[in-house]
């Protein structure tokens, strides 16, 4: 046989008949793997559920040994940041600490709002005044019942609306809508009113028990009540009524943002940081393991992970850890840090990203909607942009989410203002699920998406670990995107806008989680 295949083989080759044997196909270059990728999923994995639950037992703690609470100005926020500060410096971070004062609110007995036998649900106002007060119940004269889109109530917004106060003592019932609630007080107290109850406007989504701030303190009771029940107290006639309320206020009290720095690899883009934030700070009323532990804990364990990982030594660009001191009474940590910046500082501020509530037990994947693509307000330019290096993380893992609006409701409020891109994530506070939400991310329709928001059982059993994983990982992408990627933001690796941007930019008037209006 091998005599026959040789002979074949010499008789092709004379006869030119074999042909040539196909040259190996050449096989396509592999796309080398974006490094700024893979260390993004590396930082990602690194930081997990556990890691950011071993902080928020520990806020646990420090909230019962502290009176039930962290709030700015009390023993319970002082001994959280010294836990996070003590974390921070075993992992090789250089921490300091922004004083600055601020007025400080809280309630030392439940309030009362009653009617003979009839108690109503109702919130005393941050910054109101205390005292016991039963009188007649006045609607100022232009209450606005059946309620009207448009215009808005103008309630208490002008000294006029207030018939002088009929009796000594008296209470004023006024409206929200238009102006600032310090304002509608201001006017009924000019008017010789005692106390104040403020009821809620009427239009889809400010129907609920109203709660808000007054900005600074007040010398009288001041309380929400929802829609309905300022209607029924509105046309009872000469109703009389009870409000009683005892707070503690200080003008002056001290606190502190507490800020760590890391810098980029060989002093590289100094005029890039990006500015990572969560508020500290819980309202007296309850621990705060939510709202907003979870942040805390969150960007703190992104903080150590950076470090564990060494990915702190490739840093694109400088990274600003902070957490804010007074958010609850109305952002002033961030809005404190802000204003003490120079415009070369503010100019070197690539980006806020802002994680405030990420553990909601009936919760949501929000993205905050920098472009106003859902209908609402935009961020400056480059918030479209950190939207989308979120909304394309959860698209990546097949995970649904949906926009929030961008209305300067947490800490992120000043940046914007001061023409700073910003965006984050968020799990959902006091907004009510919606049957189709319910259907993609379970949890209970009708219900608010954190139902111990700003109440004492805000604390370590109501945090949805599912939430915790989900948001916390896209912080960490995020981020990682942001400071370990050349290109950054913009496709030319960019910073928009360019030249200076301007300070003291577009207001809100939601400041904080309580509205002013």
């Amino acid at each position: 046989m091998r005599r026959v295949i040789a002979a074949a083989a010499v008789a092709a080759l004379t006869s030119g008949v074999i042909a040539a044997q196909p040259a190996a196909a050449k096989r396509p270059d592999k796309p080398k793997p974006d490094r700024s990728v893979v260390a993004a999923e590396r930082l990602t994995d690194a930081v997990t559920v556990n890691g950011i639950l071993r902080h928020l037992r520990q806020f646990q703690v420090i909230a019962n040994e502290n009176g039930g609470n962290r709030a700015s100005g009390l023993p319970g926020h002082e001994a959280s940041a010294d836990y996070i500060q003590t974390q921070l410096e075993r992992a090789g971070y250089e921490v300091s600490r922004q004083s600055f004062t601020f007025p400080f609110f809280q309630e030392l007995s439940p309030s009362v709002l009653e009617t003979g036998d009839e108690a109503f649900e109702h919130q005393t106002f941050n910054y109101s005044g205390s005292g016991h007060v039963t009188g007649v119940v006045v609607p100022t004269t232009d209450l606005v019942i059946p309620a009207t889109p448009e215009p808005s109530s103008t309630s208490g917004c002008e000294p006029e609306d207030f018939t002088p106060a009929p009796t000594d003592p008296a209470i004023a019932l006024v409206q929200r809508g238009t102006c600032d609630f310090a304002v509608k007080v201001d006017n009924a107290v000019a008017a010789g009113y005692d106390a104040i109850i403020i009821m809620n406007e009427g239009n889809p989504g400010r129907t609920e028990v109203l709660a808000g701030t007054l900005g600074a303190p007040k010398t009288v009771p001041v309380v929400g009540v929802s829609y309905e029940d300022g209607v029924a107290l509105a046309e009872g006639g000469d109703v009389e009524a009870t409000v009683t309320t005892e707070v503690e206020s200080d003008p002056d009290r001290e606190t502190f943002n507490l800020i760590a720095n890391l810098p980029a690899k060989g002093d590289r883009r100094n005029d890039e940081v990006v500015v990572v934030g969560a508020h500290l700070d819980s309202v007296p009323d309850g621990p705060g393991i939510n709202d907003n532990g979870s942040g805390s804990a969150g960007i703190l364990e992104i903080a150590l992970q950076l470090s564990e990982t060494k990915l702190d030594r490739k840093l694109e660009r400088p990274v600003r850890f902070a957490w804010w001191g007074a958010e609850e009474l109305g952002l002033l940590g961030a809005e404190h840090y802000v204003n003490s910046l120079s415009t070369d500082e503010v100019n070197s501020i690539y980006a806020n990203l802002n994680f405030d509530m990420i553990g909601s037990s009936n919760y949501v994947r929000f993205v905050y909607d920098g472009d106003g693509s859902a209908g609402g307000p935009s961020g400056p330019p480059g918030s479209g942009e950190i939207k989308q290096l979120f909304t394309d993380y959860f698209e990546s893992r097949d995970q649904a989410w949906e926009p929030t609006e961008f209305n300067g409701r947490s800490d992120y409020g000043p940046f914007i203002a001061a023409g700073i891109p910003a965006g984050g994530v968020f799990s959902g506070a006091d907004g009510i699920k919606t049957p189709e939400q319910e259907q993609i991310y379970g949890g209970t329709a009708g219900e608010i998406y954190d139902p111990c928001y700003h109440r004492a059982c805000d604390d370590i059993t109501a945090i949805n670990t599912s939430a915790l994983h989900e948001l916390g990982d896209a912080a960490a992408w995020g981020l990682a995107r942001l400071v370990l990627n050349p290109r950054g933001l913009f496709p030319d690796g960019s910073v928009a806008p360019k030249g200076p941007r301007a300070k003291n930019g577009p207001k809100f008037d939601s400041p904080g989680h309580l509205s002013r209006r």
